[in-house]
This record gives C-alpha cells, sequence and structure tokens, in this order.
C-alpha cells in the first residue's frame, strides 16, 4: 500500500519519497484551498495570494505527515527496528518497518510517536496563530475561515495547518487497526493478556468493525450530496476494512509459532569468518568450500558484526587478496537489521525484511556474541511442522 515510485531523499539511511498517488492528492488540496483562501479573503479571480496561501499551506501540511512518519520511525530505530522507506501517499504516510516489534510496551511507544508529533505542531500551529492574531476570538475567526473579517492570509494558513493536524491526530486515534489508536489498542490488549496473536485478532476486528462505519457514513453523504467527501470516506474504510482483515488472517499463521523461540529452529553451529582473515581465506576456506552467498563475520571475542557478501570479496583485487583484510571488506551491521536475538519469538520473523532479502538472519545472544543463524527454511519448516501437529 503506497511503495512509493519517486525518491525525495534519504535520511540516515531510510529512503523518503513519494507515491505517483500523491501528486493527485496535493493538486485536489492546492486547488480547494486557493478557492477557500480566496473567498475568506474577499479577493477577486486575479489575485494570486489565495494560490500562493495554498501551495504553502499544502506543502507545509504533507510535511507534517513526513515529520509524524518520522516520529514513527525514530522510535522504532532506537529500539533496534529498522526502518528501510517512509512513503507519502494518497491517504497519507506510512514508514516500513523492517521487523514487527516484539514486545507490548515497544509497539505502544512506537504507535503513540506519531501522533506526539502531531499533537505538538498543532499547539504550536494554535501558539503562533493566536499571537499573530493577538488573541484567541482573533484565532478563532481565522480557524472557521470568516470572511471579511480581520485576518491576514498567513493567519489563515497557519490556522488551517493547525485545524488539519489537529483532525489528522483525532483520525489517527481511532482503535482501528493499522491506524496508529488501532496499534495502541492492540498494545495495551497484548499488554493485558501476554498473547500477541489474540492481541493482533482483537485489533483486527476494531478495524474491521470501524472500516464498515467510515463506509456506512461515506454512503450516507453521497446521499445528501457531498458526493466527493462520500466516495473518499468509503474508499478509506473500505482499504482500513482489508488492512484489517489480512492482519486478523496472519494471525492464523502466527498463532501456530506461538511458544517457539528462534534458538528452537536455528542453525547453532553456525559458520563464521573472522575479521582479521584475509580476503584470499575468506575465498578459498568458505566461499569456495561451502557455495555460500553470505557468512556472518566475528572479532576476537566472537561478536557479530557484519556480512561479508561473495561479490565484495570478488570485488578485491586478485593481487591485493592477500593482504586485504575481512574487516575492510564486510557489510557492517549497524543498523542491527542483519541480526536477531536468539531468544526473540519465532513469530517477530514474519514479514522481516533482511531475512527476505538475504534468506537468513544471523542469532545473537545479548551480548551480541553470534549463536547460530535461521533462514527462511528453517521459518517455513517450523511453519509446516506446527500445521501438521494441529492437524491431527
Amino acid at each position: 500500500m503506497g511503495r512509493g515510485a519517486l525518491t525525495l531523499f534519504r535520511l540516515r539511511g531510510i529512503r523518503v519519497g513519494v507515491d505517483y498517488s500523491w501528486f493527485f492528492v496535493l493538486f485536489l488540496v492546492i486547488f480547494w484551498l486557493s478557492n477557500l483562501f480566496e473567498t475568506a479573503l474577499g479577493v477577486d479571480d486575479s489575485s494570486a495570494l489565495p494560490y500562493v496561501l495554498a501551495v504553502a499551506s499544502a506543502l507545509a501540511f504533507f510535511a507534517s505527515i513526513l515529520l509524524h512518519e518520522l516520529g514513527h520511525a525514530l522510535v522504532a530505530i532506537r529500539h533496534g527496528i529498522g526502518i528501510s522507506e517512509i512513503t507519502l501517499w494518497l491517504f497519507g504516510g506510512v514508514a516500513r518497518m523492517t521487523r514487527d516489534t516484539d514486545s507490548a510496551a515497544t509497539e505502544f511507544k512506537v504507535a503513540i510517536a506519531g501522533p506526539l508529533v502531531t499533537l505538538a505542531i498543532a499547539a504550536a500551529g494554535a501558539a503562533v496563530g493566536i499571537a499573530l492574531a493577538g488573541s484567541r476570538e482573533g484565532f478563532l475567526e481565522a480557524l472557521t475561515l470568516q470572511e471579511n473579517a480581520d485576518v491576514t492570509g498567513v493567519e489563515y494558513a497557519i490556522a488551517w495547518l493547525t485545524s488539519v493536524n489537529a483532525l489528522v491526530l483525532i483520525f489517527n486515534l481511532i482503535p482501528a487497526f493499522p491506524l496508529d489508536g488501532g496499534r495502541i489498542a492492540r498494545a495495551t490488549a497484548w499488554a493485558v493478556t501476554g498473547n500477541r496473536t489474540s492481541a493482533t485478532r482483537f485489533a483486527g476486528t476494531l478495524g474491521q468493525i470501524f472500516s464498515y462505519v467510515f463506509i456506512g457514513a461515506g454512503l450516507l453523504l453521497v446521499l445528501n450530496d457531498a458526493v466527493f467527501s462520500g466516495i473518499w470516506l468509503a474508499v478509506i474504510g473500505f482499504l482500513l476494512g482489508s488492512a484489517a482483515r489480512n492482519a486478523t488472517a496472519e494471525t492464523r499463521v502466527t498463532q501456530r509459532l506461538e511458544g517457539l523461540r528462534v534458538a528452537d529452529v536455528m542453525d547453532d553451529e553456525p559458520v563464521a569468518i573472522p575479521d582479521d582473515a584475509t580476503v584470499e581465506r575468506a575465498l578459498d576456506e568458505f566461499f569456495l568450500r561451502y557455495r555460500w552467498p553470505w557468512f556472518p563475520v566475528t572479532d576476537e571475542a566472537h561478536r557479530f558484526r557484519g556480512l561479508l557478501i561473495r561479490e565484495s570479496a570478488d570485488a578485491v583485487p586478485e593481487p591485493e587478496r592477500r593482504t586485504q583484510r575481512v574487516r575492510d571488506v564486510y557489510e557492517p551491521d549497524v543498523s542491527g537489521t542483519l541480526q536477531v536475538s536468539a531468544d526473540a519469538p519465532l513469530e517477530a520473523l514474519l514479514g522481516n525484511e533482511a531475512l527476505r532479502r538475504l534468506g537468513g538472519l544471523v542469532a545473537v545472544d545479548r551480548d551480541g556474541r553470534l549463536l547460530g543463524v535461521v533462514t527462511i527454511q528453517h521459518l517455513g519448516r517450523a511453519l509446516r511442522d506446527a500445521g501438521a501437529v494441529r492437524a491431527r
């Protein structure tokens, strides 16, 4: 949903981009705001001020959506969860985590971070708006877009940005998975029951209920001649219901893995390359012998440092392979996305992006020492075995 096609920039390795559908929404928002500001300011069609304010307000709004997603991303990264990209699209923004949260507390912190950022933006907008208007009454006039009021265009723009962020905050806190409010509901149920699967099923059910409410409300708006708003709300309800149903269906898979840890299925005799080994030794004794595409790299204390990819070793010129050390060419695991705790629940690997990309992850203990390697094959075997046991 909303996978971006156009990269804007990269922030700490996170690709920030926009889906092409975003430009459609940007055009609609600018067109709508231009008419809104023109009416509120009481100017004619020849004035460029409403258009300039509309463009600035629309871009500021989407910047606030980006800040909302960055709030999620920064908290996730702080808890060892990688973020592959942040994308603005037709219905807002999405931060793609490389794996799911592994505890109710982490789920709550990641989920609440975005709304807190939006709350801060709305509060800052209200403070600036009141200061510019000189009073709460003046800001209220700007907030309600009263015509012929003693309000400047900038005050109207700030008031609109404040109000739309307040609406985004309220909408996101609706307890419907996968909205932020739904994730908060899942975290709460998870903390109470201690069961991630039942908590996800509970939040997914709430999401489906609210999707029907949105679709019904959208149809009522259409019947009352608010066609565009009604269709928009109904489409949001449809997408929300689809995502909630997918999350609920996924619990039938995760339920099979309940009680299993990474340590229960991993290869506990991993082959690792010392970081002080030469590239020539790595190629001769490891890649040529085992025919694997990558190997974990460890230091003297057997702590995991990163992966040596076959292509990286092959790229070293042959005359330099006898002196070049593995520590100079391996891919360091700076973000922690190439490893997983051996004590982590196995279900936490479902949807792990690095696992899909590499076919395996390195399992470590609390001190970062290498304990094993868990692969997609291990995960698939565990699912099949668990399914066979439940079918008996």
